[in-house]
Formats: structure tokens, C-alpha cells, sequence
């Protein structure tokens, strides 16, 4: 049985890719899930694995529970496209699971670049995350999107950062900021959540105000502007979303 399974789901990661395969080519054994990539990201992956899945797309948390499903090993580590793993956080990792096992899981500070900057507030850094953890002992929820890692038992953490490059430029904000605020209407339209015109101006408002003061975006400068208020006009759209999904129900 192997001892550390990588899983990674994608889509059109042609980009970013070969940056994270390529940060974990230690690992025993890789596992990418893609939901119909049109670019060049299969082939990519083929350079560094054969276990490779094209199905469809049910939504983040089903779709990281299947590639769960495939992994073999005794860890499991589960990547973004768009992340990769340091020297020194492999150092970490490898260090862990090969010690008694004392923790079923391991969090770990994500730091992740924005339109060119990498963020140090903004509730950007340090974004403690589960990504390392026992595959009996863990379970993705089903959410469509900002999916939990649900893990039993006790955790440890790391101290080096995974690398996150999340956006390279606005167009890539905007794009993502659509898909998001559709999938977040979704899930909160299936749970029979009220909003109303009011409701989306004061959340948007909400959101800005979080990002820019509570969580000192205005720290990250231009960035941390911009990126306050990226969240508000998600969390804007979100519930004008969910206002249109009701109205045409």
C-alpha cells in the first residue's frame, strides 16, 4: 500500500498544472480527477501519472470525495491546480507521515498570490487549511463549492505555507467571482434561504468592509482594495442570484 496519495481535480488547468505535478513527483502515487478539460491539462498530467479520471462536474466537495474514493495510499494530501508544495513544507509532510501516528490530520498556512501580489492580510494569510490527512479518517462535504475537510480526530500543524496562485489577472477574478456566486446561490436556494434587494446590498457592504478593515486589507495596498471588493461584488451577486432563482421558481 502506498504511503502518501496525491489528489488533484481540474479543469482547464493548462496554466498552472505542471507546477504542482511537478512539486510532487516524491509522492507515491498521484491522482487527477478532470471534470472535461478542452486544453492541453490531461496531457500535461500523462507526463506525471497514468491514474488519470474524466467524468463530469457534480460540484467541489463530490467531486474531491471521488478522487478520494481512488486513492490508495495511508495519507492523503489534496491539492488546487493552482497550488504547489515548497522543499521545505514536503520536508514537513514526509516527516509526518512517516512518524507514529499521533495526529489523522494536519493543517497548514496557504499563502496565495492576488493579480501579482501575495497577500499578507485580507484574511488571505495565514488561511490555516486541512490538506494532509489520514484516508480513513477523512471526508470532503458535499458542497458545491468552499467545501470542508471533515476529519476525525486529533490535528497537528505545519508551519510552511502552501503556494497559491489563485488569480493572475482580473479577468480570472471576474470569471471565478461568476461561477462562485452561482454555485453560493444554488446551495443556499436548496436550503431555502430568503434574501431580498436589501439583504445583497448590506451583505456586499458587509463583505468589503470585512476584507478592507476587520481583516486589514487596506495592508495589501491596491491588491487589498481590489480584492475587498472582489468579495463584495460576489457576495452582491450572490444574493441577486438567489433573489432571480426564487422569482423564476
Amino acid at each position: 500500500m502506498a504511503t502518501l496519495s496525491v489528489i488533484i481535480i481540474t479543469k482547464n488547468e493548462a496554466e498552472s498544472i505542471e507546477t504542482c505535478l511537478e512539486s510532487v513527483t516524491w509522492a507515491d502515487e498521484i491522482i487527477v480527477v478532470d471534470s472535461g478539460s478542452t486544453d492541453d491539462t490531461v496531457a500535461i498530467c500523462r507526463k506525471y501519472t497514468d491514474t488519470i479520471f474524466v467524468t463530469d462536474w457534480p460540484g467541489f466537495g463530490a467531486q474531491k470525495n471521488r478522487a478520494l474514493d481512488l486513492a490508495t495510499g495511508k495519507w492523503v494530501l489534496s491539492l488546487d491546480a493552482d497550488e504547489y508544495i515548497t522543499p521545505e513544507l514536503q520536508d514537513e509532510i514526509q516527516a509526518a507521515t512517516t512518524a507514529p501516528e499521533e495526529k489523522v490530520a494536519f493543517i497548514m498556512p496557504r499563502l496565495s498570490n492576488y493579480c501579482g501580489r501575495f497577500m499578507g492580510h485580507s484574511g488571505w494569510w495565514p488561511d490555516y487549511i486541512i490538506r494532509l490527512f489520514l484516508r480513513e479518517r477523512g471526508r470532503f462535504s458535499d458542497d458545491l463549492v468552499h467545501e470542508r475537510l471533515i476529519v476525525n480526530g486529533p490535528t497537528g500543524t505545519f508551519s510552511n505555507p502552501i503556494i497559491h496562485k489563485a488569480f493572475e489577472n482580473l479577468e480570472e477574478v471576474i470569471q471565478t467571482m461568476n461561477s462562485y456566486s452561482t454555485a453560493g446561490a444554488r446551495m443556499m436556494h436548496k436550503e431555502k434561504r430568503k434574501a431580498g434587494l436589501l439583504t445583497a446590498l448590506s451583505h456586499g457592504f458587509w463583505s468589503f468592509v470585512h476584507t478592507y478593515i476587520v481583516r486589514a486589507g487596506f495592508l495589501d495596498g491596491r491588491e487589498g482594495f481590489m480584492l475587498a471588493v472582489s468579495n463584495a461584488e460576489g457576495t452582491y451577486y450572490r444574493y441577486l442570484k438567489l433573489i432571480l432563482m426564487k422569482e423564476k421558481k
